[in-house]
C-alpha cells in the first residue's frame, strides 16, 4: 500500500514530488501560480518528470441498463452465454471474478421473434454489444440485443477470417467474401 497522503481537490502535492525544475502535470492535477494542485481525491505519484494524482477506480460492475461487451462462450437453441469484458466503456479487471450474461432468444430482436434461430444470430467467439435487462439469477445477468445499435460487433468466419457487417443480418468474410448470418450491431452506412 502507498504511504503517500490522500489529497483533496485544491491541495498542493508534497514538496518532495514537486522539487524544481517544476515537473509536468499528469492526470488528476494542475498547475496554478507555480504550484501543482490536486483536482481529484487521490494519492500523488511521480513518474520521471510527470506528477499525477491517482484516484480510486470504481469497479466495472454491470447494472440494469448498462451497455456491456462480451464474448459468446456457449450456445444453446434458447440462449447465448456471454462472458462480459467491458461495462459502460470500462474494462472489467482481469483480477475480478468474471461476469456472465445470458441473451435469451426472446431478447435478441424486437420484431419477428418467432422466426429467430440462435445459430443465425450468434456463434462461439463472437463479440457482442448488449444492454443489461436485469440482474438475473445468482449466476448471470439477463442481456438484450433488441436495438439497432446492439448485437455482434466482431466475428470471425468459419474459415477463421475477420468479418465485416454488410447488413443488420449478414457479415462478410474479408478474405473469401462468403457471408454468414448474425444479429449485427448497426453497421456503418446503414
Amino acid at each position: 500500500m502507498s504511504t503517500a497522503p490522500i489529497l483533496l481537490p485544491g491541495q498542493p502535492l508534497p514538496r518532495n514530488l514537486t522539487q524544481p525544475p517544476l515537473p509536468k502535470c499528469g492526470p488528476g492535477c494542475y498547475e496554478y501560480e507555480g504550484r501543482i494542485l490536486s483536482n481529484i481525491v487521490g494519492r500523488p505519484k511521480r513518474d520521471g518528470a510527470v506528477v499525477s494524482v491517482v484516484g480510486r477506480e470504481e469497479a466495472a460492475v454491470p447494472d440494469v441498463d448498462a451497455i456491456v461487451i462480451g464474448m459468446v462462450t456457449r450456445l444453446t437453441p434458447q440462449q447465448a452465454v456471454v462472458t462480459i469484458e467491458v461495462v459502460n466503456d470500462r474494462p472489467v479487471p482481469e483480477t475480478s471474478e468474471a461476469f456472465t450474461g445470458v441473451v435469451r432468444i426472446a431478447d435478441i430482436r424486437l420484431t419477428e421473434r418467432d422466426k429467430i434461430k440462435m445459430a443465425e444470430c450468434f456463434r462461439l467467439g463472437d463479440m457482442v454489444k448488449a444492454k443489461v435487462l436485469s440482474l438475473g439469477d445468482a449466476r448471470s445477468y439477463y442481456l438484450s440485443t433488441a436495438a439497432n445499435e446492439l448485437g455482434v460487433i466482431y466475428a470471425t468466419s468459419e474459415a477463421g477470417n475477420p468479418m465485416v457487417p454488410i447488413s443488420y443480418q449478414d457479415m462478410e468474410d474479408t478474405v473469401t467474401g462468403a457471408t454468414e448470418r448474425r444479429k449485427v450491431a448497426k453497421p456503418d452506412g446503414v
